[in-house]
Parts: C-alpha cells; sequence; structure tokens
C-alpha cells in the first residue's frame, strides 16, 4: 500500500509539472505570435516612410498614384518571388498610366539595401523597390511571403491582398486576382475577390 502511494504521488506531481508546462508554453505563443496579424479590408493605411534601395526616404504620399496603390513585397534570394520578376515589371508598366502606381517592398532582414538595387537592375525592375528595416510595415500590413500584394485605392484604403495570379512559374495562369481588383477599382466596382491566399518564400523578420 506505502508503495503504491509513492508511485500515485509521483504520478500526480508529473502530471501537475507537464500542465503547468503546457499552460506556460500557451501563454508565450499568445503573447508572442510567429505571425502578424493581417490588416483587414477595408482599413485605411496610414502615412509612412521608407528607404528605397538608394538610402532616401520615401513616404506612401509621395510614392501613391493617383487612382491607386499597388505594393508587393519581394525578395532577392526567394525563387518564387523571381519568377514574378516579369510580371510585376508588366503590371507595373500596364497601370502606371492608368494612375496606380507599383511600389516593392523587400523586409528581409538578411537582404542589405545594396542587393536589393543590385537585384532590381539585374533583373530590370523600373518600379520602385523600398527597404524595410525591423519588418515595421510587412508587421503593419501582415504579410508573411514573398510574392505578396496589397492594393488601396485612392483615399489608402485596403481592398485587396494576396497572391499576383494562380501560378508560380508563369505557365497556365487560369486566376489573375490582383489584375481583378485593379480593373475594378479603375471603373469604381467592388473588388469580387478581396482575399487570395499568398504562396512563395516566409518574409525573414529582424
Amino acid at each position: 500500500m506505502r508503495k503504491q502511494s509513492v508511485i500515485s504521488l509521483l504520478l500526480a506531481a508529473i502530471f501537475a509539472i507537464v500542465a503547468v508546462a503546457n499552460v506556460t508554453n500557451h501563454n508565450a505563443r499568445a503573447t508572442t505570435p510567429d505571425v502578424p496579424a493581417a490588416l483587414a479590408i477595408g482599413s485605411t493605411v496610414p502615412e509612412f516612410s521608407l528607404p528605397d534601395a538608394d538610402g532616401k526616404t520615401q513616404s506612401l504620399s509621395s510614392l501613391k498614384g493617383k487612382n491607386g496603390t499597388v505594393f508587393i513585397f519581394v525578395a532577392v534570394q526567394c525563387p518564387v518571388s523571381n519568377a514574378y520578376n516579369e510580371r510585376m515589371e508588366k503590371l507595373a508598366q500596364d497601370y502606371k498610366a492608368r494612375g496606380i502606381n507599383v511600389v516593392g517592398i523587400n523586409s528581409n532582414v538578411a537582404e542589405p539595401a545594396e542587393a536589393v538595387k543590385a537585384h532590381a537592375t539585374t533583373n530590370k525592375l523600373t518600379f520602385p523597390i523600398l527597404k524595410d528595416p525591423g519588418n515595421k510595415i510587412a508587421d503593419q500590413l501582415g504579410a508573411t511571403v514573398t510574392p505578396e500584394a496589397y492594393v488601396l485605392d485612392a483615399s489608402n484604403k485596403l481592398i485587396y491582398r494576396g497572391r499576383i495570379d494562380n501560378s508560380r512559374k508563369g505557365d497556365s495562369i487560369t486566376a489573375t486576382e490582383l489584375r481583378d481588383a485593379l480593373e475594378a477599382s479603375l471603373v469604381g466596382k467592388p473588388v469580387s475577390k478581396e482575399i487570395a491566399a499568398a504562396f512563395g518564400c516566409s518574409i525573414k523578420r529582424a
């Protein structure tokens, strides 16, 4: 009987320790989430400033287009983001004349401004690309991967976030959610698909 009592007490102590550990781990995850909450559709993005690849400070107000703005989180080393280079440049050219500006944002801690500038030159990316120290804007918008797009209307209200299209490599494109959102916005119609899950490489946060 005495032996059984000791075993019972030991088991009870072990269960208690495990329970405390689980609660502690749960609370730690709750207070320090790995993924920031995504900015809600319909929210207004406040004014912000970031340095471009040359170190010059740029602001949302100086970069926004007359009819809207597209922010695309990009990377230097991500193969998925690189597969979209030509498509992103084409998007920027197609909509610039229609009053919508495309702006890249690099939030990867391991990709310095010099690498971002060289990458843009090599890949003939003419749209501005900003460096996001400490992933401040990535956290604010809730961006998690590259490439990931955010569309603001003329009043800086978020009307779409997510993927550019459905094809990693650019072949067999059957869905163009980003362009669809821009076309709807230009004619004053609501965006039919406001969120489309983005895919790519995770943003390497500080």
